[in-house]
């Protein structure tokens, strides 16, 4: 059974948005390429290790793991996008990865593991709290975590300027709380740092990390992806035709100074998160 609070992020990602990214997969992991390589860095697989990836998605860190370590589990919610991942792992002929569909906020697991993993998959608990105390219990005794999340997303250039330039012209979206689930969730270090250690984590740390995130070759194909991923795809879901137009018009007229990077990129700003127990 799946933790009922979670039920609208399983519903969303077994939707329109999991065969979105299942579509779209090469583009965002290139897109979120710079991250990846550093958070895989950081998390120092080793040989032999088994490993939990937490929200796989369609696969690229767990391949890329599954490269160096004994054996990785993914887990996530997103049926179409584990569907993704099980088929890149049996096309590049890795046999080490295994993918399974469950809320790793519940799932029981036995002290299996000696790294638990995540690349933008742990913001999204209903309970943190409560997820981060079961995942602990997953780990073998001096066990690990490393992890990535989104630092503010005024820090986050590929963030900000999308929403400024469409805010003005789209429906009021509804408020959202400082704790509510999110990408931009786990920005504020003092609450990141309270859920890991009442989880049962210590030696924690959280480095920021920035790098640009690459939204196109050039300025109209950035345009097309803030309007497909991200705050403004979802802000614009609401909105009427003409809403959506002067959103867009906007949008564009935001993006163009940005239009001699070649590739078109925004800044990212993230947090590089380790713990043990």
């Amino acid at each position: 059974m799946s933790n009922p609070s979670n039920a609208d992020q399983i519903a969303f990602w077994n939707g329109e948005a999991g065969e979105k990214w299942v579509k779209s997969q090469d583009r965002l992991d290139k897109m979120l390429a710079g991250i990846s390589d550093e958070i895989v860095k950081t998390a120092r697989a080793a040989p032999g290790e088994a490993i939990l990836d937490i929200g796989c998605g369609c696969g690229e860190t767990s391949l890329r793991l599954a490269k160096t370590a004994g054996r990785v589990v993914g887990i996530d919610i997103s049926r179409p996008m584990l569907a993704r991942a099980a088929q890149r792992a049996k096309d590049a002929g890795i046999a080490n990865f295994k993918a399974i569909e469950a809320d790793a906020s519940d799932h029981s697991f036995g002290a299996e593991f000696d790294l638990l993993f995540s690349r933008f998959g742990v913001m999204f608990f209903a309970d943190p709290d409560r997820a981060f105390a079961n995942l602990r219990k997953s780990l073998k005794p001096g066990g690990r975590l490393a992890f990535v999340c989104w630092r503010d997303w005024r820090d986050n250039e590929w963030a900000r300027v999308p929403i400024a330039a469409a805010r003005p012209h789209l429906p009021p979206q509804p408020p959202m709380g400082p704790e509510d689930p999110g990408p931009f969730a786990f920005a504020d270090l003092a609450r990141l740092r309270r859920i890991l250690s009442s989880g049962g984590f210590d030696e924690i740390t959280a480095r920021p990390f920035d790098t640009q995130m690459h939204l196109g070759a050039d300025h109209e194909e950035a345009l097309a992806h803030t309007q497909e991923f991200g705050p403004v795809a979802r802000m614009m879901a609401a909105a009427s035709d003409a809403e959506k137009a002067k959103a867009v018009a906007a949008l564009s007229a935001a993006l163009k100074p940005f239009a001699d990077r070649k590739p078109f990129t925004l800044g990212g700003a993230v947090w590089i998160v380790t713990a043990r127990i």
